[in-house]
């Protein structure tokens, strides 16, 4: 008996056309155009042929209102993971795990996008770009990986190990989130035909859970002034920033994803900003003299870079188009992207540390 064909990179030019990026992922092909690529982070469309009456404007209400708990238990998440995988001894640095739980979920979604699309649309862009967006961060992988460089741990090792150990985050930050990513994809096909076709949610419900979402979010400005003040860097100030972060990028990714051919813009340009803006901030974060800042701003400076770069910036999304996009042009997207935050924090961070004026890490006190 002659044995299966081997699965090949590129689809016909026929079927790549208006491609299901879900699909394309289980079965290691490529997109072949800017809208499929682009409907990564929207809400299911006619590309999943789905009737007019269950497809959702990627700017309506129901959608952008889901965006907002789901980016809260995004943040919720990524701190927590973080937390329980920070401790002496550890053979895995925290965001690896953070990266892979983020990327295997959406590959899951990504594949479950059709049974999302005939339940509720906006669901699904709550869980990939409100959820898996907020737990992943391209920003804070970016730092953690300078801050290799640098030896901003001081941690007793060689210039030789420094660049080891930031090769080794890169490398494996991008093998695990393209592998979870892909083992998502192939877990929604297994379970896609098992399935069963929920009924879509009343009117009466739809809108109660948008007023919820909506109610979720405001509930974070009382927390942060209610709860202990010690919980502000740790968590509370985040919450604040994570739907600002969350609806950037997904603007960004709206309106610039299909301007160019097989290039996500938006996601590049989100990518490149958060993590800039996270270098600026790690700057003012480590400053000579720790009583410079006050406890309140070195909590709010902590919060915006938990919440609004780490939820503006992602690398569940990322994963998924790099997986997606066909070899060349993933190579491009990668080493662009890396190679483009690595000088942007080289060039905000490294004359402050070179000319003295900060120290190698944060000095803020809470």
């Amino acid at each position: 008996m002659s044995a299966s064909p081997t699965p090949v990179r590129r689809l016909s030019t026929a079927s790549r056309l208006r491609s299901d990026v879900g699909s394309v992922l289980a079965h290691h092909s490529s997109v072949g155009d800017a809208e499929s690529l682009a409907s990564i982070d929207r809400p299911p469309s006619e590309l999943e042929k789905l009737p007019p009456s269950k497809i959702y404007h990627p700017l309506s209400f129901p959608v952008l209102a889901l965006l907002m708990p789901a980016s809260i238990f995004g943040v919720l998440a990524r701190l927590g993971l973080q937390a329980i995988t920070t401790y002496d001894g550890r053979s895995i640095f925290p965001l690896a795990w953070v990266q892979a739980a983020g990327c295997l979920i959406i590959g899951f979604a990504l594949g479950m996008k059709e049974p999302f699309g005939r339940f509720y649309g906006p669901l699904y862009t709550a869980v990939t770009t409100g959820f898996c967006g907020s737990l992943t961060t391209f920003s804070g992988w970016q730092l953690d990986v300078f801050t290799s460089w640098i030896n901003g741990t001081s941690s007793h090792r060689d210039w030789f190990r420094d660049a080891i150990d930031g090769v080794g985050k890169t490398v494996f930050t991008l093998a695990i989130s393209l592998s979870a990513v892909s083992f998502g994809a192939h877990l929604a096909t297994l379970v896609v035909p098992v399935c069963p076709a929920l009924p879509p949610p009343s009117r009466r419900i739809r809108y109660s859970l948008s007023a919820v979402a909506v109610c979720i979010y405001a509930a974070a400005f009382p927390i942060y002034f209610r709860l202990p003040v010690a919980y502000r860097h740790e968590v509370t100030a985040a919450l604040l920033f994570s739907f600002p972060g969350t609806l950037s990028r997904y603007l960004l990714s709206v309106y610039l994803n299909p301007r160019l051919k097989l290039f996500p813009l938006g996601t590049f340009t989100a990518n490149m900003f958060g993590t800039g803006l996270l270098g600026m901030l790690q700057v003012l974060q480590s400053l000579p003299s720790p009583d410079t800042l006050s406890s309140h701003s070195c909590a709010i400076l902590r919060g915006l870079a938990d919440g609004y770069c780490g939820c503006l910036t992602t690398v569940s999304t990322f994963a998924a188009e790099v997986d997606a996009l066909d070899n060349r042009r993933s190579w491009l997207y990668v080493t662009l992207s890396w190679l483009v935050s690595q000088c942007l924090l080289a060039v905000i961070i490294g004359p402050s540390i070179g000319a003295g004026h900060v120290h190698r890490a944060a000095t803020c006190t809470y």
